[in-house]
C-alpha cells in the first residue's frame, strides 16, 4: 500500500510581518494591525483575503494511512512555533515520501508553506526533488514529483476533479455532505482569526482535523471511481476509518461520527 498523507493548514494574519512592511507602531493591537491589512485588501479587490506570504500557519493537520494504520494528528500552536511545525511537516515527507492529498493544496496550502518555510529557513530537499536529487530513486521524480501540477505525488483533489478549471471547482463541505459524509462542523476558515484572538486554538485544531478526514473520505470515493478500490475494498476502508475514529476519546470525533450515517445516500441507491 502506498503511504498517503492528507493535509490541511489553518492560518491567521502575520501581524508582525504586516507591522514591518507598513511601519505600523507597536502600540497597535494585533486585531488593529489585521484590520488595517484587511482594509488594504478590500480597497484593492473587495476581499479581505490576505496574500499567501502574509498568512501565518498555526496548525497543520494530517491524516496518515499506511499498511498498518489510519492516524489523525496535528502540528499546532502552542506546542510548537510556525517554523517548527512547518519543518516537522516536511520532515515527514523526507522520511516517508508519501503521496500527498489535499483540497486546494496547490492553490493555497502549499504556496503558503513555501513562503513561510523560506522565511523560517526550513529544509525540504525531498519535497523539492525534481529528478536531480541525491536519492536512489530521484530520477523517478522527473516524471512524478510533488511540484508538477499534473503529477500525482501531490494530488490536489479540488483541482483535479474540476479538470484544472477554477470555475468548475466545488467546496469540500458541499461535496462531502452530498456524499453523506459529515462535512464541516462548528467552524469554517473565515472564523479562524476570530477564534484565535479568543484563544480557541484547540477548536481550530479540531476543525482542521475533521477537514482532513472529510478530504480522505472524498479521496476514497475518488479511488472507487477510478478503479483503485473496488466496492468491497472501499466499504472495508470506510469501516476501518469509522472504527479508528470511534476509538479516539475526543469530543470532535464524537460529533463527527454522530453526523455520519452508517451508509451514504449514494451507497443505498447502488445496493
Amino acid at each position: 500500500m502506498v503511504t498517503t498523507l492528507v493535509f490541511d493548514i489553518e492560518t491567521i494574519p502575520d501581524v508582525e510581518g504586516i507591522r514591518r512592511l507598513h511601519g505600523l507602531p507597536d502600540e497597535l493591537a494585533p486585531e488593529e494591525v489585521a484590520e488595517f491589512a484587511f482594509q488594504q485588501r478590500r480597497a484593492v479587490n473587495g476581499s479581505d483575503f490576505l496574500p499567501h506570504h502574509l498568512q501565518r500557519v498555526v496548525t497543520i493537520s494530517c491524516a496518515l494511512r499506511d499498511a498498518s494504520q489510519f492516524r489523525v494528528f496535528s502540528l499546532s500552536e502552542p506546542d510548537c512555533a510556525e517554523g517548527q511545525l512547518i519543518q516537522r511537516f516536511f520532515d515527514g515527507v523526507e522520511r516517508f515520501t508519501p503521496q500527498l492529498v489535499s483540497w486546494n493544496g496547490g492553490g493555497f496550502d502549499l504556496p503558503v508553506l513555501h513562503y513561510r518555510g523560506m522565511l523560517h529557513g526550513v529544509s525540504a530537499p525531498r519535497y523539492w526533488d525534481l529528478g536531480d536529487g541525491d536519492y536512489n530513486d530521484s530520477r523517478d521524480f522527473k516524471w512524478n514529483n510533488y511540484i508538477g501540477r499534473y503529477h500525482t505525488r501531490h494530488l490536489d483533489l479540488m483541482d483535479l476533479l474540476a479538470l484544472y478549471q477554477p470555475r468548475a471547482s466545488a467546496p469540500l463541505d458541499d461535496l462531502a455532505k452530498l456524499m453523506g459524509f459529515p462535512g464541516k462542523l462548528g467552524m469554517d476558515g473565515s472564523a479562524v482569526w476570530k477564534g484565535y484572538c479568543e484563544g480557541r486554538i484547540a477548536e481550530i485544531r479540531d476543525y482542521c482535523e475533521t477537514d482532513v478526514v472529510n478530504t480522505y473520505l472524498v479521496f476514497l470515493r475518488f479511488q472507487l471511481m477510478r478503479g483503485v478500490l473496488d466496492k468491497a475494498g472501499y466499504e472495508a476502508e470506510i469501516t476501518f476509518v469509522r472504527e479508528t475514529l470511534g476509538r479516539l476519546e475526543a469530543a470532535h470525533w464524537e460529533r463527527f461520527l454522530a453526523a455520519w450515517p452508517l451508509s451514504t445516500p449514494d451507497e443505498n441507491k447502488s445496493k
